[in-house]
């Protein structure tokens, strides 16, 4: 009997060590950080494609009881209620004490592109860090010098509620070694700088797989099914296939993709709506040529599976 309770307590004493070496945070140093002059109007154009404002944004009503956005006062606080539990958005405003104002831009990058926070603490990939991770260093230099413009904006969020075993943050370091190897988006070279453009637009700060494609058990983009569709974030509807099967836009001309994101007028003349509202209003702000590039990108996809569901 004893030796049995030596060899679980062994086992255990492994498992936990394994445990703690495979959720060890990974991050970048100084010394992988370009040497780069921060340029602020590109960082808001970078928060911009990224939707920064759609989540971290306080909501703001007006006087004829219309609820709008003020997309500089990003004191976080709103919840994002899942399969799992509620996470509540940080502040990400230049707050010392309650937003990011206390971070260096190597604190925001490896957040960014490690989903490690100062401290090395594990970010929980319902911040898309699995997208941003494609981002390059400078737009991220860039980005972190637009947010230290903003009003710093005192607030107190929430902790998230989430479900056993999600509420082990530790163990969000064994999804990172699965999705998050910190690489920058790598242009096609078979590909014209339109479509490429369009790629890094499309895989990095906008994030449109995120939203766009299933999961499977892990909370990890089915890699085959990329675009195809998923369940909508908002848990109305789905997020249609984006690729080029003819279930979703594939048969849409690039104009059209293009003219959408503009106008948020479809081919079949009708509108926008639900949680793409904020992502097209985002996208009409962004230089033409971006959409277009954005639309180039669309049309090479593949057709992904001909479902919406998740697998």
């Amino acid at each position: 009997m004893r030796t049995v309770l030596l060899l679980v307590l062994a086992l255990i004493a492994v498992g936990a060590l394994a445990f703690y070496l495979l959720t060890i945070p990974v991050t970048f140093s100084a010394a992988d950080l370009p040497d780069h002059t921060p340029d602020v109007a590109n960082g808001k154009m970078m928060f911009i494609a990224g939707g920064c404002a759609e989540c971290h944004a306080v909501p703001v009503k007006t006087c004829d009881g219309l609820e709008i956005e003020d997309e500089t006062q990003l004191a976080g606080s709103r919840c994002l209620k899942t399969d799992v539990g509620t996470f509540h958005v940080p502040n990400i405003s230049p707050d010392p004490e309650t937003g990011i104002g206390g971070w260096s831009t190597l604190d925001f990058v490896n957040a960014m592109k490690r989903g490690v926070a100062p401290g090395g603490v594990h970010l929980y990939p319902s911040f898309p860090y699995t997208s941003y991770q494609r981002m390059r260093f400078e737009d991220l230099i860039d980005l972190k010098a637009y947010l230290d413009t903003l009003p710093p904006v005192r607030s107190t969020v929430p902790a998230n509620a989430l479900h056993f075993p999600y509420n082990i943050r530790r163990g969000v370091g064994l999804f990172q070694r699965l999705y998050v190897d910190g690489k920058t988006f790598e242009p096609d070279p078979q590909a014209s700088q339109s479509v490429n453009r369009g790629g890094y637009l499309v895989m990095g700060p906008g994030h449109c797989v995120q939203c766009h494609s299933p999961r499977n058990a892990l909370g990890g983009i089915i890699a085959s099914a990329a675009f195809a569709g998923a369940k909508s974030p908002s848990g109305k509807g789905d997020a249609p296939n984006i690729g080029s099967s003819s279930e979703g836009i594939g048969d849409w001309s690039q104009a059209d993709i293009a003219y959408f994101l503009e106008t948020g007028s479809t081919p079949d003349f009708d509108v926008v709506g639900d949680v793409m509202v904020p992502v097209q209003e985002n996208m009409a702000r962004l230089p033409a040529k971006d959409r277009e590039a954005i639309a180039a990108f669309l049309k090479t996809l593949p057709p992904g599976r001909e479902s919406a569901e998740t697998p």
